[in-house]
């Protein structure tokens, strides 16, 4: 693997997407949007509403899947005014086609609990192939969160492109847009080629985690104690029904965060791997797993330990991989195969 291209200058990249063109597009947690284009990175807009305040800002991002026509982005972030935090957030916009500006500004789910000092935001988009909006939400360092179906932090939630409930849904008794439950503070999701969900999550002081998600899911996390209760297992398994992960880091955790899955053949042994950006453990790792349908982990391979901060990664239309530094400068970095 070879660092084939780097666009600087980034403020705090925290995702990138690609419009149908390959133009990599990407949030920038002090509340802008931005473009790398002709190698070079240009101010797209900036969201007036964000409040960057400890892990929160700008953060989650994702291209409508009908672009060419409709040109909807959709973000997630932090939204008040001044210091002051009332939700989460999920918005829509479009682009102009100039890639200077951005309008019609859209909420279409708002009032995901961001809690008190900026913890615990989740906020990972993604269009799944069912063509639905998918969301991860952090449990905004709050106790009864993740096991309580009602709300609509510490989730993976499900919604159409308007910001309705996607068919299929668990449902009633669960709030109509959560689709699973007992998670800490999801930062990667990705769906693997047999259109399998894969969520990456934070642990405490040991077990990052990544998951497998299924519709009514209970991933375990359930810190309940004295306050919020960090020493609780990451998985519960006295819970009811309980899914363990797939893959967890041990002590000490790494930090995973944005994943993908990568496909083609000119990755060799990491084609159908999940790539994560890890920021604790300053790596791009490779999980990969026993068949394309398996989820049974098979091997861990770790490149990239000289960049620093990793925040996410994402695969190109050209089949390169993108990878945006946690850092302010931060640069985008594109990954080929080593020739």
């Amino acid at each position: 693997m070879r660092v084939a291209q780097t666009v600087t200058g980034f403020q705090r990249p925290w995702e990138i997407a690609f419009l149908p063109d390959g133009t990599p597009i990407v949030t920038e947690r002090g509340g802008r949007i931005a473009v790398a284009v002709g190698g070079t990175r240009r101010v797209v807009a900036t969201i007036s509403d964000v409040v960057a305040s400890g892990e929160g800002g700008l953060l989650g991002l994702a291209v409508d899947p009908d672009f060419t026509t409709n040109r909807r982005i959709f973000a997630c972030y932090d939204h008040g005014s001044a210091a002051t935090v009332t939700d989460v957030r999920i918005v829509r916009f479009r682009v102009a086609e100039d890639l200077a500006s951005m309008t019609d500004q859209t909420p279409i789910l708002t009032g995901i609990d961001a809690g008190t000092g900026g913890r615990h935001q989740g906020c990972r988009l993604r269009f799944g192939p069912d063509r639905m909006l998918w969301a991860t939400t952090g449990d905004a360092a709050q106790p009864t969160f993740p096991q309580d179906v009602t709300t609509m932090a510490a989730k993976v939630l499900r919604m159409t492109a308007d910001g309705a409930p996607a068919p299929g849904n668990p449902g009633d008794p669960w709030n109509p847009y959560v689709y699973s439950v007992g998670h800490r503070n999801g930062q990667g999701l990705a769906f693997r080629a047999d259109g399998a969900p894969f969520e990456v999550e934070h642990g405490t002081g040991c077990d990052d985690e990544v998951n497998r998600i299924v519709a009514g899911g209970n991933y375990g996390w359930n810190p309940v104690g004295s306050g919020y209760d960090e020493s609780r297992p990451m998985t519960d398994l006295s819970i009811s029904g309980a899914r363990p992960a797939v893959w967890s880091s041990g002590c000490p955790t790494i930090a995973p965060s944005g994943a993908t899955f990568v496909t083609g053949a000119q990755w060799g042994q990491w084609n159908g791997a999940l790539a994560i950006a890890v920021l604790k453990g300053t790596r791009l790792m490779f999980v990969r797993f026993t068949s394309p349908s398996s989820d049974a982990v098979t091997g861990i391979d770790i490149r990239l330990t000289d960049q620093g901060r990793l925040r996410a990664v994402a695969q190109a239309p050209d089949g390169s991989l993108w990878v945006a530094q946690d850092a302010s400068p931060g640069s985008l970095l594109r990954l080929l195969p080593a020739p």
